[in-house]
């Protein structure tokens, strides 16, 4: 049996598009349960894993992989955004696929400790790594206006002035029942209703208490660095605020003009791009939904590196 209790979504997409050879480098930039890990590993590649999450860590050594010689799977704990740093230091400066899932994992989710959701009360955590400022250190210590605009920037929450009011008035606040209750409250929740509004404020808090945007912009031109003329980049967000970044990212870095006419030539003089073949949004199928809802979110990006110089080392 797989090492691996969760599948990722979009796995065969993701395996497809990452077309992972024997012998192939390729790095999973949020191992998780380590789905996407366990297919690229059967098909003969090693890999190079990265989690800010110990526990994922702590289960994924206990793969045989890890104790190959030379080992096919590297662990790394540390965030994704550091893959450059991380590499250099085990001998490693080009890779040949990087793929990236995007925001909290299955496992976070389900475990009531961690804090992430409101499905089960528990404590108001939400950090990825167990380590740094938890979402109660914020809420309980964070002035109005601040909360207000994170869960207005990071959740998209028409109504974060009315909501981070509450929460201040509430304080303190120790967990994801009690902040869900006032989220809710402030809202005129109804039960039954199609969507839980506490929904959009946890989104924000957790993306806030990880930095989780800042992070995935800096892998993403972390990822350019690293891989390879023809090296693959799969990427698997699940909310527009990250989908719009790895969309800009991506376009920016083809080349590609946003509106820009397809009958009408590309600049001569713009930068060589280090991007191409890039995919369209792909979505997950029904068969897939019908297995696992939380594909529904779901989209994968994909595009294939040139042999033009990643931009932050052509600017240096």
């Amino acid at each position: 049996m797989s090492p691996a209790p969760h599948i990722p979504v979009l796995l065969d997409e993701v395996i497809a598009a990452l077309a992972p050879t024997p012998g192939a480098v390729i790095v999973d930039a949020t191992f998780g349960a380590g789905g996407y890990t366990r297919r690229l590993l059967d098909a003969g590649a090693s890999v190079h894993a990265f989690d800010r999450d110990p526990d994922a860590i702590a289960a994924g050594q206990a793969w045989p992989e890890t104790r190959e010689q030379p080992p096919r799977l590297v662990l790394h704990p540390r965030r994704f955004s550091e893959m450059v740093a991380a590499l250099a230091e085990a001998g490693v400066a080009a890779v040949d696929g990087v793929v990236m899932d995007i925001g909290v994992s299955s496992m976070q989710l389900d475990q009531a400790d961690r804090g992430f959701a409101f499905s089960s009360d528990g404590p108001l955590d939400m950090r990825m790594a167990r380590e740094g400022e938890s979402a109660a250190d914020f809420l309980n210590s964070a002035a109005e206006a601040q909360i207000a605009d994170v869960l207005f920037h990071y959740g998209e929450e028409r109504q974060s002035r009315r909501v981070a009011r509450a929460i201040v008035a509430a304080r303190p606040l120790e967990t994801t029942g009690q902040l869900a209750q006032v989220v809710r409250k402030a809202l005129g929740y109804r039960p039954g209703a199609p969507k839980d509004p506490a929904t959009r404020s946890f989104q924000a808090i957790r993306i806030h208490v990880n930095a989780e945007l800042d992070e995935l912009r800096a892998a993403l031109t972390a990822a350019e660095a690293l891989l390879r003329p023809d090296g693959r980049l799969a990427v698997v967000s699940f909310h527009s605020l990250e989908d719009r970044i790895v969309k800009q990212f991506l376009r920016d870095a083809s080349g590609a003009v946003a509106n820009a006419s397809r009958h009408l030539p590309a600049s001569a003089a713009g930068a060589a791009p280090t991007f191409a073949g890039v995919a369209r949004g792909i979505r997950a199928g029904e068969a897939e939904l019908a297995r696992n809802p939380r594909a529904r979110s779901a989209t994968l990006r994909a595009a294939v590196r040139t042999s033009a110089p990643a931009r932050e080392r052509r600017a240096a």
